[in-house]
C-alpha cells in the first residue's frame, strides 16, 4: 500500500472536506434517537400531539439533511477513489513502457492486463468503501457508545461483551478468507492468459480443429478459479450469520435488562428505545467496519501485485553520452557478445563479433532458432548482452540515453505490429509530423503505394487492431514503410521480406538500397535469394558465426551456407 500511495497522492482538501461532511452526517444521525426518546417521554407519555408533531418535523428535517450530506460525501469519496485509480493506472502504464523485454517476459501480458484493470478496480472499490465507511464507522461507534452510556446507564454494559465477540467472530472469518485473495488473483491471471492466447491463435486453433481441446483447457482453469472462489465465498458467507446471531442476542439482552430498569423506575421507555438504537448503531458501525476490513486482504493483495510492477527497475538503464559526440556514423559493431534470455539454460548467442559500415547491407542467415533475431534485439537494447559489447557508431550502446539510441534505428520486427487507426497514423509512428508526401515516398520505397491507393480512403483507410484486415505481405510493407518514414541511420529487418513474392522482394530491396544512402542495414533472412546482393553475409549456427563474407565467398568457404543455397536455389544455380 505504501508504494502505491507514494506514487499517487490523495488530495488533502478533498479528504478534509469529506471528513467534515461525514462528521456532520454522524452528528445528525446521532440526534435522531435522542429526539425519538423526547417524543416518547414528553409527547406520547403526556399525550401532547403538539410535541409529537414538532419533534417529528425536526426529525424529518434532520433525516433529510443527513441524507443530503451522505449523498455529497459519497460523491466526493467516489471522485477521490476514481481519480486515484486513474492516476495509478497511468503510473502502471508509464512504468510498463519503460520495461525491457526481460521485464515484460517476467510478468507476462495477461498478468499485466489483470494488474492494470481488475487489480486497480479492486483497490478503487476498497478506497471508496474506506473513505465512506472507514471514516464514518469509527465516528458512529464512538458517538454511539457515549450516547448509549449517557441514556442507558447499565444497559450499555451489554456492549462490553457484544463488541469483542463481534470483532473476534469477524476477525476469524476474515483471516481465513484472506488466504484465498492472492490465489484468486493468480488463477485469474491464468484465465486471462488462456483467453488472450486463444484470441491471438484462433485461426490456428480452427485450422487444426482444436476447439474442443482449448475449451477443455480453458474449462479446467475456469473450474479451478471457480473452486477457489467458491471456497472463499463459503468462508465469507459465515460472516452474516455470525453478525445476525450477535445482533439478536444483544438486542434480547438490551430489552431484557431495560425492561427490568423500567419496572424499577430507573429508566423511561423513551430512553430504552433510544438506547437500543444507539446500541444498534454501534454494532452496525462495527459490522460495516468489519466489511471494510474484509475487503482489505483482496485490496492488499492487489496493491502488492501493482507495487511489484511499480518497484521493478528495468534492467536497461539510460546512459548520458551525447549523439553529437559520436566518432562515427551508421556503424554497428559486436565485440565477443554472449547473450542468454532470462531463465534460459544456456546462451542463445556465443562470442559473436562482426562490424557493419555506412551504406552497406549486412545479412544474417542460418537455421531456425539459431540466434539470428536475437542479434537484432541487442542493437536497440531490447535486451543487454551477458558478456561483450555492442557498439553503435563506435560507442558502447549502454552509454546512450535509450531515446537517443533508438532515434537512430528503424526496426521492423519479425512479428509485424500495426495499431488500430488508419494507414497514415501507423506510418507516422516513424515520423510524428509526417505529411502525405512523406507517406507516398515511404510507401513507394516499400512497394506499398499500389495497394494503398486502391483502398477506398487511401492513406486514411482503416486498419483493424493488429492489422487483421490486411494480408501478411501488406502488413510487412506498411511496417517497412514505417521504418523508412523515420529516415534512420541504422535499419534492422527481422525476416521482414518473408511474406513478399520474389518480384516485390527484389523491387523493394532495390528501392531500399537507393533510398538508404549512408545508412547501414542489417537484415535477418530465411531466403538466400533475398540476400544475394548483400555486402556482407553472416552465417549463424548454434549461436555462433560460422561464416562471413559475400555470397560467392561463402559458397567456397562455408559448407553450411552452400548447403542452404543448394537446397533453396538448386545445385545448378550454385
Amino acid at each position: 500500500m505504501r508504494t502505491i500511495f507514494s506514487k499517487v497522492k490523495l488530495k488533502g482538501r478533498q479528504i478534509f472536506l469529506l471528513s467534515l461532511l461525514i462528521l456532520f452526517a454522524a452528528v445528525a444521525e446521532m440526534m435522531l434517537p435522542s429526539l425519538l426518546a423526547q417524543m416518547i417521554n414528553s409527547g406520547v407519555a403526556n399525550f401532547s400531539q403538539r410535541t409529537i408533531f414538532l419533534l417529528a418535523a425536526v426529525m424529518a428535517g434532520v433525516t433529510a439533511l443527513a441524507c443530503t450530506v451522505n449523498f455529497l460525501s459519497l460523491r466526493i469519496a467516489a471522485r477521490i477513489s476514481t481519480d486515484f485509480s486513474a492516476g495509478l493506472r497511468g503510473q502502471v502504464f508509464e512504468k510498463v513502457q519503460s520495461f525491457s523485454a526481460a521485464e515484460l517476459d517476467k510478468f507476462g501480458t495477461a498478468s499485466l492486463i489483470t494488474r492494470s484493470t481488475s487489480d486497480i478496480t479492486n483497490i478503487q472499490n476498497f478506497l471508496t468503501m474506506f473513505l465512506r465507511i472507514g471514516i464514518l464507522a469509527p465516528m458512529m461507534a464512538i458517538a454511539g457508545l457515549i450516547f448509549s452510556s449517557a441514556t442507558g446507564g447499565q444497559v450499555s454494559s451489554v456492549l462490553t461483551v457484544a463488541i469483542p465477540v463481534l470483532l473476534v467472530g469477524c476477525g476469524i472469518v476474515i483471516l481465513f478468507a484472506s488466504r484465498y485473495s492472492i490465489k484468486l488473483r493468480q488463477k485469474l491471471d491464468r484465465i486471462n492468459q488462456l483467453f488472450l492466447e486463444t484470441l491471438e491463435g484462433i485461426r490456428v486453433i480452427r485450422a487444426f480443429h482444436k476447439q474442443k481441446t482449448e475449451i477443455l483447457r480453458f474449462g479446467q482453469a475456469n473450474s479451478d478459479y471457480a473452486a477457489t472462489a467458491m471456497t472463499s465465498g463459503r468462508i465469507t458467507s459465515l460472516l452474516l450469520p455470525v453478525i445476525n446471531v450477535i445482533f439478536g442476542v444483544t438486542t434480547a439482552a438490551v430489552l431484557g435488562i431495560g425492561a427490568h430498569y423500567i419496572e424499577t423506575g430507573a429508566m423511561e421507555v423513551g430512553s430504552l428505545v433510544a438506547n437500543s438504537q444507539y446500541i444498534s448503531m454501534v454494532l452496525m458501525s462495527v459490522m460495516m467496519l468489519a466489511l471494510v476490513i474484509m475487503m482489505f486482504p483482496t485490496a492488499y493483495a492487489c496493491a502488492g501485485r501493482i507495487a511489484e510492477v511499480l518497484e521493478t527497475e528495468t534492467s536497461i538503464q539510460d546512459g548520458s553520452f551525447s549523439l553529437q559526440k559520436r566518432p562515427f556514423r551508421s556503424t554497428v559493431e559486436f565485440r565477443h557478445v554472449t547473450f542468454a534470455y532470462p531463465g534460459a539454460a544456456e546462451p542463445i548467442l556465443k562470442d559473436i563479433s562482426f562490424e557493419t559500415h555506412p551504406g552497406e547491407i549486412t545479412a544474417i542467415i542460418g537455421g531456425t532458432g539459431r540466434g539470428k533475431s536475437s542479434i537484432l534485439k541487442l542493437i536497440p537494447r531490447l535486451y543487454d548482452p551477458l558478456f561483450g559489447d555492442v557498439l553503435i557508431d563506435g560507442v558502447n550502446a549502454k552509454e546512450y540515453a535509450l531515446d537517443e539510441l533508438r532515434s537512430l534505428i528503424g526496426y521492423v520486427p519479425q512479428k509485424n505490429v500495426l495499431f488500430s487507426g488508419d494507414i497514415a497514423s501507423n506510418l507516422n509512428f516513424g515520423k510524428q509530423d509526417g505529411m502525405e508526401q512523406d507517406w507516398r515516398r515511404a510507401a513507394s520505397i516499400a512497394c506499398a503505394e499500389e495497394f494503398i491507393l486502391k483502398k477506398e480512403d487511401g492513406y486514411h483507410d482503416r486498419i483493424a487492431q493488429g492489422g487483421t484486415n490486411l494480408s501478411g505481405g501488406q502488413r510487412q510493407r506498411i511496417a517497412i514503410a514505417r521504418a523508412v518514414m523515420k529516415n534512420p541511420e541504422i535499419y534492422l529487418f527481422d525476416d521482414s521480406f518473408s511474406a513478399l513474392d520474389m518480384k516485390t522482394d527484389q523491387a523493394l530491396r532495390k528501392n531500399l538500397k537507393a533510398a538508404m544512402g549512408n545508412a547501414t542495414a542489417i537484415m535477418v533472412a530465411q531466403r538466400v535469394s533475398t540476400i544475394l546482393d548483400a555486402d556482407r553475409i553472416l552465417v549463424v549456427d548454434d549461436g555462433r558465426i560460422v561464416g562471413q563474407g559475400t555470397h560467392k565467398e561463402l559458397l567456397d568457404t562455408c559448407p553450411l551456407y552452400r548447403e542452404i543455397a543448394e537446397i533453396q536455389l538448386g545445385k545448378e544455380a550454385v
